[in-house]
């Protein structure tokens, strides 16, 4: 029985661990072809470790022990130049283009006076450039493919607003408005745009000293923790529960779907 995307080759950003690797290996389950990026290197501002080479081989290591071809490239989503070479090498070798996950991000909270320049810039550098970037190098490719499908990660802080990180919260609702704003222009060319926006995830993320940082945030105002309580009785979700959403976007299934935001989300949005 063929896979729910088979036959289809898919980016992924961010591709090295967590939801960047748990998309990789969720589509390779389904048959798709995989080219995954990740910088694989120190991240601006952020309290959690960064990916490393060996996070993105092992990522490499579960999708090709599912039978599935992948081709791995070290580049920064913010290098507009890199991106394009690694994802032209990637289409050159597995023969397409059918299905984009930018998922690349970073998440460092803070009072919202304690938000300097530089890292409000290098947050929307990331989150929104980055993925920028990716549509970019990308939506070409799926032009001459004659279609497919384009998944945006944003987050329940881009459906509304998570305190002590008006800049990630910044960066997520404009993530949401591009992709609505692609599926505008690329629906002509039969490429589908949405954007998936989940609660809080168990990845390395919230790794580190991450906690501590939330924390010493929500001192400033505990009213407002309440604001990251989701609905359904469940403090985190797993990776998986938001690539298994990712692959319905990526798949046929949701040839229809455009232009629109899926929340994975527990609930949070609507508390």
């Amino acid at each position: 029985m063929a896979g729910r995307v088979e036959g289809k080759v898919a980016l992924i950003t961010g591709a090295a661990r967590g939801q960047g690797r748990a998309h990789a290996v969720r589509l390779a389950e389904e048959g798709a072809d995989v080219i995954a990026v990740d910088v694989c290197g120190p991240l601006p501002d952020v309290s959690y470790p960064s990916a490393t080479p060996e996070d993105l081989q092992e990522t490499v290591r579960q999708v090709e022990q599912r039978d599935r071809r992948i081709v791995a490239a070290t580049v920064d989503v913010r290098d507009l130049d890199g991106l394009r070479e690694a994802t032209d090498r990637g289409v050159a070798e597995l023969g397409r283009l059918d299905v984009v996950v930018a998922n690349a991000g970073i998440c460092s909270p803070r009072a919202w006076d304690q938000v300097t320049p530089e890292v409000f810039g290098n947050t929307l550098d990331v989150n929104v450039t980055g993925v920028w970037n990716t549509v970019m190098v990308c939506a070409p490719h799926l032009v001459r493919a004659g279609g497919g499908s384009i998944v945006l990660i944003s987050s329940a802080a881009g459906l509304k607003v998570q305190p002590f990180m008006v800049h990630y919260t910044t960066s997520k609702f404009a993530v949401r408005g591009m992709a609505k704003a692609f599926a505008a222009e690329l629906a002509r060319h039969s490429i589908r745009v949405n954007s998936v926006h989940p609660t809080g995830v168990a990845t390395p993320m919230g790794e580190g000293d991450m906690q501590a940082t939330l924390g010493a945030a929500m001192a400033t105002d505990q009213r407002l923790g309440v604001m990251f309580m989701n609905m359904l009785p469940v403090e985190v979700t797993r990776p998986e529960d938001v690539a298994a959403a990712v692959l319905f976007l990526a798949s046929d299934e949701s040839r229809y779907v455009t232009a629109h935001e899926l929340a994975v989300d527990a609930g949070v949005t609507q508390v």
